[in-house]
């Protein structure tokens, strides 16, 4: 009992400091150790922590610690007088989870595996072998090495099945439980078991661990037949900024007269390193961003502070629903300074400004807290106020969640203009405000993925077919033609694989189905549900058909992917057929068409918050 009572006096003492911290204008200015800024976080080191003030939203101490015994004296008869033992520190977990459910989505409590999932993504790097797996058919498969890791140098390929992992059997095993055993200090080695398609004995790889580098740039180079430039960039990690500039470097040499920056489902980021990029493209010494809090004092700005390396050349920026707070910065920081044309789909509109705060003593747990929103130069708040709402199981069963996101996603009409927040660029163009980016050209929404396509997808099927076309035809290159003969092959291997999937009126029959049994009507329905049936097998015939441009594509992509790698799937598929590609290169090519763009507005000098 005394060390019980003890434990809930030092919650008691943590829980007032973090309610100081929560309110405090000082629990936003910088600790005196590093610290990390993420687009969306700001990590404090656990060691240290800046001094809160006496007082939170006006609640004096007194009355601070007087409402915090209520939480002591709930703890204190739940450990004491439950029916039941309970583990005090789930107990206290959970009480701090409830405190957070009246918050924003994003305030959480953080266990240590999404933390260092976290700080891997934004450190870049992490020690193992390089590759991309998956668990299929009850073992782990090679989905894809990355190029130059050890994986890719000792000669594993996409498709590789893992038998064993250090004399483990992999059978029934977790990507996470594998990944682990792989994972190790660079320059141990690791035996890797594999079955690879073609040859019937199992074959044994010793690879040498090393520090894997993920890389932001996922590719770049010149569209092909054109002398416009192309740069993904998938994420904001801390070698982001020199990686851009080596590839817009690479691109000026090579003479682009146009480029396009693709940061399409990008979900953000370190916040310098946006900062860093946006560098790239706007003037030296213009407003990129600044974060505002409850407090005055919390404002901060953040420049440009070098010379552009792309300065004045065409430039479009492709966007989507997945562009995400980092890349949102980026993308408003270029429309807001006229620097280039946006154009894709509406952006997601997270901004918010986090802190990370120690748990007590606790390594284990960590609290992410929300102190501040984003806002682009024009002034634009890049936070949707909806993404900001915390949803409960019972809301998204409510929800059509289809709906919901595709209407969210697609509407230009959308809460920021219904409210006509309307903001001003620096030559005087229209921009709206209340949440993400909305781009200057809209383009068309990608066609939805049929029943079909989506379950040949998600059960793999091209990706295997590539694998066993691959092992009998050695000798075929990037270049390859899907025919006419290859997708009967393809439909073969369908079948063989017992490949099923149902389509919406499938469920919805069955549903039917069901309830006649329940209410014992068979007789009468059976022979009408027979007849629709057979016609929703007709129908499904009729699809494969209709689905044809897009299984020769897919089967092209995992074709290339196998033989060439991503940069293989970018040349010969992206940079060749991916609608947002074409339409910008179309742009690129119609300089009247984008000054025009650009020039729709009346020039007002510098922008508002500059």
């Amino acid at each position: 009992m005394k060390n019980f009572t003890l434990s809930v006096v030092a919650l008691t003492v943590f829980l007032l400091g973090l309610i100081w911290l929560a309110g405090s204008g000082e629990a936003v200015q910088p600790p005196k150790t590093k610290t990390i800024f993420l687009a969306d976080t700001v990590h404090i080191n656990l060691d240290e922590v800046p001094a809160a003030s006496d007082t939170a939203s006006g609640d004096s101490r007194e009355t601070i610690f007087r409402e915090i015994k209520k939480f002591d004296q709930t703890v204190f008869d739940i450990k004491n007088r439950y029916m039941e033992d309970i583990d005090t520190r789930k107990l206290i977990d959970a009480g701090i989870r409830g405190m957070l459910e009246d918050l924003d989505r994003y305030s959480v409590l953080m266990e240590k595996q999404s933390y260092d999932q976290l700080m891997e993504s934004t450190h870049g790097k992490y020690e193992g072998l390089g590759m991309e797996i998956d668990a299929r058919n009850d073992h782990i498969i090679i989905v894809t090495p990355m190029e130059g890791s050890p994986a890719y140098k000792r000669g594993l390929k996409s498709g590789d099945i893992i038998y064993e992992i250090d004399g483990k059997s992999t059978y029934k095993m977790t990507t996470s439980d594998a990944a682990k055993l792989m994972r190790g200090t660079a320059g141990t080695k690791v035996t890797l078991k594999i079955k690879r398609e073609g040859i019937p004995d199992l074959l044994d790889f010793d690879v040498e661990r090393a520090v894997i580098e993920l890389k932001s740039v996922s590719y770049y180079g010149v569209v092909p037949g054109t002398n416009i430039g192309y740069i993904r960039l998938s994420r904001f990690a801390e070698e982001t900024s020199n990686e851009l500039t080596q590839a817009v470097k690479d691109l000026n040499a090579k003479g682009v007269d146009g480029l396009i920056f693709d940061i399409r489902s990008n979900g953000g980021g370190l916040l310098q390193q946006a900062v860093e990029t946006s560098e790239l493209f706007i003037p030296e010494g213009k407003l990129v961003v600044y974060t505002r809090g409850k407090y005055a004092d919390t404002e901060r700005r953040y420049y440009s502070r070098r010379a552009p390396l792309y300065p004045d050349k065409p430039l479009v920026v492709l966007v989507d629903e997945g562009t995400a707070s980092a890349s949102e910065i980026v993308a408003g920081a270029i429309q807001d300074w006229d620097r280039g044309i946006i154009m894709g789909h509406p952006t997601y509109g997270k901004g918010l400004v986090q802190q990370i705060f120690p748990v007590g003593n606790d390594d284990d747990v960590a609290l992410k807290l929300t102190t501040a929103k984003y806002y682009v130069p024009s002034g634009r708040c890049i936070q949707k106020p909806d993404k900001e709402k915390k949803v409960s199981l019972a809301d998204m069963v409510a929800m059509n969640s289809d709906q919901d996101s595709t209407a969210d996603s697609l509407k230009t009409d959308s809460l920021a203009i219904k409210n006509k927040e309307v903001y001003y660029t620096n030559k005087g163009r229209v921009v709206y405000g209340g949440g993400g980016i909305l781009p200057d050209v809209e383009t068309e929404q990608d066609r939805f993925l049929t029943p079909l396509e989506i379950n040949l997808e998600r059960k793999m099927l091209f990706f295997d077919y590539a694998v066993k076309y691959l092992a009998s035809h050695p000798d075929i290159d990037r270049n390859v033609v899907v025919t006419d003969e290859m997708v009967k092959e393809f439909k073969d291997f369908m079948a063989s694989k017992d490949f099923t999937y149902k389509t919406s009126l499938e469920s919805s029959l069955d549903n039917i189905k069901k309830i006649v049994k329940d209410e014992k009507k068979d007789t009468i329905f059976d022979a009408s549900i027979a007849q629709f049936e057979k016609k929703i097998e007709n129908e499904k015939e009729a699809d494969f058909a209709n689905s044809l441009d897009y299984i020769r594509k897919a089967i092209k992509r995992e074709l290339v992917a196998k033989l060439s790698g991503e940069r293989g799937v970018y040349e010969e598929v992206i940079l060749k057929s991916d609608p947002g590609v074409l339409q910008a290169v179309k742009l690129l090519g119609d300089k009247t068409e984008y000054t025009k763009i650009l020039q729709s507005g009346q020039t007002r000098g510098e922008v508002p918050s500059e």
